[in-house]
């Protein structure tokens, strides 16, 4: 294969990603493989646009919300819409992620607090039964 023209095997290997990743992904128009019979070949912008939706998934971003976003590259001023409505996005996401994390260490904080109080209770139990 040449640097331009990968097989499925090989974007599975290069990106640690499953063969029905990839299917999945191109019937959700995301990829766009060379199909020469039932062989996929993948070209560097299909490579390309796999590392922007595993770090979008990373990020959050729903699979029709990334679709949308990289539909954008090719609308002609440059990609700053596609920059413009990626940052947005980023921006709503980050501002969620943020508000979970929160919310998580609100959480951790009260069972931590739970904790302490179940281990004294614990150990004020242990001290009566050893003075009985």
């Amino acid at each position: 294969m040449t640097d331009t023209i990968m097989t499925i095997r090989q974007m599975c290997d290069a990106f640690d990603v499953t063969p029905r990743t990839l299917r999945f992904y191109e019937a959700k128009e995301l990829l766009f493989p060379i199909r020469e019979g039932q062989k996929r070949l993948f070209t560097k912008r299909d490579r390309a646009r796999l590392k922007l939706i595993m770090r979008g998934k990373r990020f959050g971003f729903s699979l029709e919300e990334i679709r949308q976003l990289l539909d954008l590259y090719d609308i002609g001023d440059q990609q700053q819409t596609q920059l413009r409505r990626t940052y947005e996005a980023a921006c709503r996401h980050l501002a969620d992620m943020e508000r979970q994390r929160a919310e998580l260490d609100e959480s951790i904080t009260d069972l931590k607090e739970q904790l302490a109080w179940a281990e004294e209770r614990l150990d004020a139990f242990g001290q009566q039964q050893a003075a009985e």
